[in-house]
């Protein structure tokens, strides 16, 4: 792995210079923050109330980040948790987690307008799974109980047709005895080391079991978790900016942690307690798919406040994925 270094000049603090507080050196992962397809699922939604006017419905928190959910209510877009919240002749758009297929078929049902912003990497998932049933495999499906995606999965294929594993206990407990009718897939937001292990443990006792040539973790999460095992070591505390209901976010405390970081989920700026910096010399930070880089800069801007900080940028790889635009929205 070719790491870069970047560092910006030291951004002196007078509280800090006064009150006799050691320099703090901030080492911030990179990549960090929005991904494709958070960038995509955004967009979708400010090109909708530009194209159909204000309001335009979403179902479900576009994203999990409540500063990006509360920037585009002031733009225009109404959230809710179900379709029958949404007027008739109404626009809905459904989030980037993806959604079962009867949502979309309800839609339709009303005669409603809507626009799909699944990730497209979700939506891969969702094409593995039906042509898994069509082979006449069940499909054992790693991830997060409750979680949004893992609702949408599920609800590509019939009732039955699946099994959530969210451990290696829940491999060891599988019912199955024919590894050959039998085929996984994962969450997109999990734990890369976790996940890796509950795989090996499936294929040891299902050696033909089968899946995709690569974990379905996106190249995103993969990234950030790669990116914060560059920095942790070397950090006694790290913040991962990032909402609660973060699958994403949530790992990279969990990856940091696993590193002898202390590591601390983060929203906004004003959460933080200058009196968590006690002792600390070098703090890290970064941020989840789903969080906006104004957030990185509050809290660096902040931290200016009552410490020297001295920024320096590890960058492990370099992300250029784009992805498309609905038909519907494209220019």
């Amino acid at each position: 792995m070719n790491i870069a270094r970047t560092a910006a000049p030291p951004r002196t603090s007078t509280a800090s210079s006064t009150s006799g507080l050691p320099p703090l050196r901030l080492l911030i992962a990179a990549p960090r923050g929005f991904c494709a397809g958070v960038d995509r699922a955004i967009e979708i939604v400010e090109r909708a109330i530009h194209r159909y006017g204000a309001p335009v419905y979403v179902r479900h928190e576009i994203v999990h980040n409540r500063f990006v959910v509360d920037g585009l209510k002031a733009k225009g877009a109404i959230f809710v948790e179900e379709l029958d919240e949404v007027p008739d002749g109404a626009p809905v758009i459904f989030s980037a987690h993806g959604v079962p297929k009867s949502v979309p078929a309800a839609a339709d049902a009303r005669g409603l307008d809507w626009l799909d912003a699944t990730c497209p990497l979700v939506s891969k998932v969702h094409r593995q799974a039906e042509r898994h049933v069509v082979a006449g495999r069940h499909i054992l499906f790693i991830g997060h109980a409750g979680h949004p995606e893992v609702i949408g999965t599920f609800g590509q294929v019939p009732d039955g047709a699946m099994t959530l594993v969210e451990t290696l206990d829940d491999v060891t407990a599988l019912p199955f005895t024919d590894g050959g009718a039998l085929g996984f897939l994962t969450q997109t937001t999990l734990s890369v080391d976790d996940t890796a292990a509950i795989v090996t443990a499936l294929r040891a006792r299902y050696p033909d079991i089968s899946g995709p040539r690569a974990e379905d973790i996106c190249y995103a999460t993969s990234n950030r978790q790669v990116a914060v095992k560059a920095i942790a070591p070397d950090c006694e505390l790290l913040f991962v900016m990032g909402a609660p209901n973060s699958s994403n976010s949530q790992r990279l405390v969990e990856v940091a942690e696993r590193c002898g970081a202390r590591a601390m989920l983060v929203q906004r700026a004003s959460e933080i307690d200058p009196a968590w910096l006690d002792g600390v010399t070098t703090l890290g930070l970064t941020a989840g798919a789903s969080a906006p880089e104004a957030l990185v800069r509050e809290v660096i801007d902040f931290l200016a406040t009552f410490r020297t900080v001295s920024e320096e940028t590890i960058v492990t790889t370099e992300e250029k994925m784009v992805f498309k635009l609905p038909r519907q929205l494209a220019d």
